[in-house]
């Protein structure tokens, strides 16, 4: 009974969380957020509604100046991999160099370091590109790069920061594609911030849509469509539907008074 009431509990919660910067900026109030175990869950809302803070708010990049983060359990070190919206990689070093960083700042030994960087290289499709520069990269190969050095120390959730807001549309369909397919075969939490519509309903569980500054809570909104999802629920009058629904709620959501 005690294991089955702790699957219930989300692994990560915001509880009234609210932040405000030192310019006097509000970019959250009240924000209740329950993240569950294994869940691919998307922050939908305007720009500048606070969803990056959110996400570094669980982070622990930032602390909140209201309301608290609440942990199921306290998170071990590298249990948390984000991932920016720019690939931020070191250009004098080489692919598996950028992706061993987080490993050789926690001192993990060489051998373990260079297993790790293969697996996780292997899981982004760059098994290859382990001795390149990221000159020699394309903007998509780059934005794999950045998942490879998140998901190196074998994190139990993922945070997710626009990671393909930049990239042409068929460079982001194919990673959508493939992030979808390490997030279920690594059975791992992803908290994914995007701003557009169709690409929340392709990839989650469930889409959050939230208000504009300050951000709050507006919706939850189930995307119950089984996984895996591929080209057929991209071109389904079901996702067509899903993203009507979506997209309502958040032009409802941009009307909503503070």
């Amino acid at each position: 009974m005690a294991e089955a009431a702790r699957a219930h509990v989300p692994i990560v919660r915001l509880e009234g969380a609210g932040k405000t910067f030192g310019n006097g900026t509000r970019a959250l109030a009240g924000l209740t957020l329950d993240v569950r175990a294994g869940e691919f869950l998307t922050l939908l809302g305007p720009s500048g509604c606070g969803k990056s803070t959110a996400l570094r708010l669980i982070a622990s990049l930032t602390e909140p100046t209201e309301g608290r983060v609440a942990w199921r359990e306290p998170p071990r070190p590298g249990a948390i991999g984000f991932v920016f919206q720019e690939p931020t990689l070191m250009p004098w070093a080489t692919v598996a160099g950028n992706v061993a960083l987080p490993l050789r700042l926690r001192g993990t030994q060489a051998d373990d370091v260079s297993a790790r960087v293969t697996r996780a290289l292997a899981r982004v499709g760059l098994a290859d590109f382990a001795a390149s520069y990221p000159r020699e990269l394309s903007g998509g190969m780059k934005m794999r790069v950045s998942i490879a050095r998140a998901l190196v120390t074998d994190p139990e959730i993922l945070l997710m920061d626009e990671p393909f807001a930049a990239l042409d549309e068929i460079t982001r369909f194919r990673l959508n594609n493939d992030l979808m397919a390490v997030a279920a075969a690594l059975r791992m939490t992803v908290v994914f911030v995007t701003h557009s519509v169709f690409e929340s309903v392709f990839l989650s569980n469930r889409v959050v849509v939230m208000t504009p500054r300050p951000g709050r809570l507006f919706a939850e909104l189930p995307i119950d469509t089984p996984f895996p999802r591929d080209e057929r629920f991209r071109t389904s009058p079901e996702y067509a539907a899903q993203c009507r629904r979506v997209s309502d709620t958040l032009s409802q959501a941009m009307e909503a008074k503070p």
